[in-house]
């Protein structure tokens, strides 16, 4: 280990147990996707604390820091996520959420306390910093259009050289980091179904159009786009998620609702779904004599990772917890809109490993019992200052 890196390993004493208790803190106050008001000004807060960061708001919801060196340099864009999701929260943890119906059960509080760390430990060595390293503490990744695209049509993305980012994974073993080249995530759109019949009583269902009875052949034949009308060889997964109808059990209801999600790689693929995706709703309607609504959303880019720049966060992953703990993941059909900000530089993104059988850490992303063994923090704030150390010149 060269003595620069060793420098870099050295921690203020009390950061690793601040590092927790920022996480704990944004656990138990968890706010929505563009509601992050408190989440944001607490962000701003921590950060106004640590000398030599020019702290800005592109959004209400959103903070941005620069670290800015006294030599010229390139500059790093290191990227966190804050919003939580829509879940009621089952974990019994002592710091579960106080917001009844939002939980972070995505790890986005655990983002965002590994870049305050590296914030303060980057901000540290400012005076040895060629360039600038700029800090994004983003809102609203989980609900599309996203806060990526929004502070990028704010500007700050302008300038940067590279951008990368991390995620906590509970399908990791903590200790462990998942790097992937090339594709990573996939583009997740989501679709919206209404068709609309002729109630009646169910006693007698030929005085009736039976959108549920629609609606299920709908069903059956979108699991055709995969299996029959896609190239094997393409990555596509479609699922209906949704499925609303009726009131009572013995009335047809005149109208039923469908939603569901579309997930691909690649723009021809993606369009050539929502194409046969269209054309199986109008046939079948047509076919039973039902009116329909269609409304389809396109998602996020897919996320593609920069191949020179996942080699050297790879080489920076194997410096702090060794070649065997490195894994190559396969592209996986999760959305996210950090592909948002590789449409301005290259950019990486990485998996943290972050599950641990043994203390029962082993639930999925977006589970009501979702939870990350909080020594991955350490690990995934190091690699952001590892990431800085590799791409940026710093004077010994």
């Amino acid at each position: 280990m060269s003595e620069t890196t060793q420098r870099f390993e050295e921690w203020p004493e009390g950061l690793k147990e601040q590092l927790v208790a920022w996480r704990r803190h944004l656990h138990a106050n968890p706010e929505l996707s563009f509601k992050e008001v408190d989440t944001a000004r607490y962000v701003e807060e921590v950060l106004s604390g640590i000398e030599g960061l020019q702290l800005s708001r592109p959004t209400p919801t959103s903070v941005v820091a620069r670290l800015i060196g006294p030599k010229p340099g390139r500059t790093l864009a290191l990227r966190a996520d804050m919003d939580a999701l829509p879940i009621a929260e089952e974990t019994g943890l002592p710091y579960a959420s106080g917001n009844p119906g939002v939980m972070h059960a995505c790890g986005h509080d655990g983002h965002t306390a590994m870049l305050l760390a590296a914030a303060k430990l980057l901000a540290a060595r400012r005076g040895r910093l060629h360039g600038e390293i700029r800090l994004i503490f983003q809102h609203a990744e989980e609900l599309p259009p996203g806060g990526a695209i929004e502070l990028v049509e704010a500007g700050v993305m302008d300038g940067v050289d590279w951008v990368f980012g991390e995620h906590l994974a509970s399908q990791l073993p903590v200790g462990q980091i998942g790097v992937a080249y090339g594709d990573m995530a996939a583009s997740p759109d989501n679709f919206t179904i209404v068709i609309k019949g002729y109630g009646g009583h169910a006693g007698f269902p030929h005085r009736a159009v039976d959108t549920i009875a629609i609606g299920a052949q709908i069903v059956s034949n979108l699991q055709h786009i995969v299996s029959r009308y896609t190239n094997p060889l393409d990555r596509l997964v479609v699922s209906v998620t949704q499925f609303t109808a009726g009131a009572s059990h013995n009335v047809i209801p005149d109208s039923a609702v469908l939603k569901g999600t579309v997930r691909s790689f690649g723009e021809q693929v993606r369009q050539d779904a929502k194409e046969q995706l269209l054309r199986i709703v109008q046939g079948i309607a047509a076919a039973h004599g039902a009116e329909y609504e269609f409304d389809y959303v396109l998602g996020y880019r897919p996320v593609v990772n920069d191949e020179t720049l996942t080699r050297i966060l790879e080489e920076a992953a194997v410096g702090l917890v060794g070649a065997d703990a490195v894994v190559h993941t396969p592209p996986g059909m999760s959305g996210e809109d950090f592909s948002a900000y590789q449409q301005k530089a290259p950019g990486t993104f990485v998996n943290i490993g972050a599950g641990n059988a043994d203390k029962g850490i082993m639930y999925p992303h977006h589970h009501p019992k979702f939870d990350f063994d909080e020594s991955a923090l350490e690990i995934g704030a190091r690699l952001f200052v590892r990431a800085a150390e590799k791409l940026l010149a710093w004077d010994e």
